[in-house]
């Protein structure tokens, strides 16, 4: 049977998160990457602008995952800028949905898992305010969704945090557990950390509040409904919280390993009980393939070598590449090594039940970014969120600053919907590009990946760079101005943030066009199976007699893979004689 994790729903329950602290990246920034997977979520850009509100004001909250109307809740004198998921202040909120003890879910709270990350980025400017926040939305409000983890970093810190709420006292209906059960540990500084959809926090400290925190009852509420009966300093989040199976831990914790496996080069780094501890990411082939689910694995690693952008991106495209759990190699990826499988994710034949793999990259993805909080760089600039569409193995992603005072039309919420086309719509467009290479995957991705890296590249390596350099010299211009009239309701740095803006915007603009041209490319290459050639600027070859008619043609044909396949099934009727 297929775990809660696994089954279809509406909401974004099939994410994976990557966290990358300040002594593990190349630019001493925290990183946080997050996809958004769901089938029915639509890939656009939210954007709130900061705000003041009068006493008295309530901001309705809507369930993220449905839209359903959930209540309404005290607003609070001012709220700050957001974008997507990080705010002005380099906050950065992602998640990955577990589900958990299905009594443990309370249906008359008000605060599902998706607005308590958006209102959270409104109220808070650092990761410890954003936990307290969260605990104390949750305490007054209710807590209405599943089991969740959360990423949560800032310009110096970033914290994994496990939650689920309490469930509804069932003796009279009412809900007399209002609330939550929580922890939260501070990824330790030159460490990476990853959770996809199965809750990561197994043990941990009692007492160090500088890099542990937890709800008071997270071990009481458990005993109290039976879920451990062992002492305080063994007690297991997950264990208790969301007990693990082959199917959690074969779709989801699999994900985790692949993201530690390459980043660290096939070897696991990391502190147990004060001593460190080395070994090979094989060790762990028994746990991830569900053979021992007693071996967990551990909550924090080092990388084998500092990370950058670039390198939390390109991780999440993947799918197992290289491993025993390659999706590229068997059958299922048909004549053309496509790394996806069509849902339903797991089916049965002849009496047995099987489960597909479920890689990072995957089709049903929303929108997916990989966030940084720069230290090195004021909250004006710092905030910068890599921003994309659809499946992230042929997406793009284009910087958007999380100062910006305007979101690209391409982005914009309300430009097109999971039911209405839109030719302008950066969704659509990576859909009909994406679409385009599953019929001939290893064919076809090859030139959607090498535009990818091209635009990604030059954008880290020069672009932003140089945005950030004229950003800041304005910035450090007019901060002398700025600090001698504070008490001004003047907007000194205005000019800053229409540089911010305007780079965001025509950027994305520009690779949202460049992608319409890429999706026409594909149509004209790859037509009908067949492949034209291109000389080395990118131009058709034609023949000699005519412009209008390609030469060098050719027809890539099918992977080994699959003809053993054919053969041993049709192989007798189609053998020449």
């Amino acid at each position: 049977m297929l775990s809660a994790s696994l089954m279809p729903g509406n909401g974004a329950k099939a994410c994976t998160n990557i966290i990358v602290t300040r002594g593990a990246s190349k630019d001493n920034s925290c990183i946080v990457s997050y996809a958004a997977d769901s089938h029915v979520l639509y890939g656009e850009l939210y954007y709130h602008p900061a705000a003041d509100w009068k006493p008295g004001a309530l901001l309705n909250i809507t369930e993220w995952d449905t839209a359903r109307p959930m209540g309404s809740i005290a607003q609070v004198p001012h709220t700050y800028k957001t974008v997507g998921n990080m705010n002005e202040h380099q906050l950065i909120i992602a998640e990955t949905t577990w589900g958990g003890r299905e009594e443990l879910l309370d249906t008359t709270a008000v605060m599902d898992y998706g607005s308590l990350i958006y209102v959270t980025l409104q109220r808070a400017r650092t990761a410890r305010e954003a936990i307290k926040v969260i605990v104390d939305l949750v305490n007054e409000y209710g807590y209405a969704s599943e089991g969740e983890s959360f990423s949560i970093a800032d310009r110096d810190e970033a914290w994994v945090m496990d939650l689920i709420g309490k469930g509804v006292d069932l003796r009279d209906g009412k809900n007399l557990r209002k609330g939550m059960v929580w922890v939260a540990r501070r990824v330790p500084d030159g460490y990476i950390c990853s959770h996809a959809n199965q809750a990561r926090i197994t043990t941990f400290p009692l007492d160090d509040p500088e890099n542990c925190l937890y709800a008071p009852d997270v071990i009481s509420f458990a005993r109290e409904m039976g879920f451990y009966e062992g002492a305080d300093e063994d007690f297991d989040f997950s264990a208790a919280y969301c007990p693990y199976d082959f199917g959690t831990v074969r779709a989801c914790d699999a994900r985790t390993w692949s993201a530690f496996n390459t980043l660290c080069d096939g070897v696991f780094t990391y502190e147990k009980d004060g001593v460190t501890v080395t070994e090979k990411a094989s060790d762990y082939y028994d746990y991830i393939t569900g053979e021992n689910l007693a071996h967990r694995m551990p909550l924090f690693v080092r990388p084998a070598r500092k990370l950058g952008v670039k390198d939390v991106a390109d991780m999440m495209r993947d799918h197992f590449e290289g491993t025993p759990l390659d999706m590229t190699t068997d059958i299922g990826a048909g004549g053309n090594a496509l790394p996806y499988r069509w849902r339903p994710m797991g089916f049965s034949y002849n009496g047995w039940n099987y489960i597909n793999e479920r890689a990072i990259a995957t089709q049903q993805t929303g929108f997916w970014f990989v966030a940084q909080a720069r230290h090195d760089l004021p909250d004006m600039i710092g905030g910068l969120l890599w921003f994309g569409t659809d499946d992230a193995a042929t997406s793009y992603l284009t910087p958007i600053y999380s100062n910006t005072d305007a979101v690209p039309e391409c982005f914009r919420e309300g430009n097109g919907s999971m039911l209405e086309y839109s030719s302008t719509a950066s969704f659509w467009i990576n859909n009909r590009v994406t679409n385009h290479c599953y019929k001939a995957y290893n064919i076809m991705a090859p030139t959607v990946r090498e535009a990818i890296d091209k635009f990604e590249n030059s954008q880290i390596d020069e672009k932003v760079k140089a945005m950030d350099a004229a950003a800041l010299e304005a910035y450090n211009r007019i901060l002398p101005k700025a600090e001698k009239k504070a008490s001004s309701s003047k907007d000194y740095f205005a000019p800053v943030r229409k540089m911010l803006t305007d780079y965001s915007v025509s950027t994305a603009q520009n690779q949202f066009d460049a992608w319409v041209a890429l999706e026409q490319l594909l149509v004209v290459k790859f037509i009908d199976g067949n492949v034209k050639a291109q000389d080395a600027d990118g131009n058709f070859i034609h023949s000699k007699y005519s412009e209008r008619m390609p030469a060098g043609l050719v027809q890539p044909g099918y992977t080994d893979k699959w003809k053993e396949a054919v053969v041993r099934d049709h192989g007798d009727v189609i053998r020449e004689r």
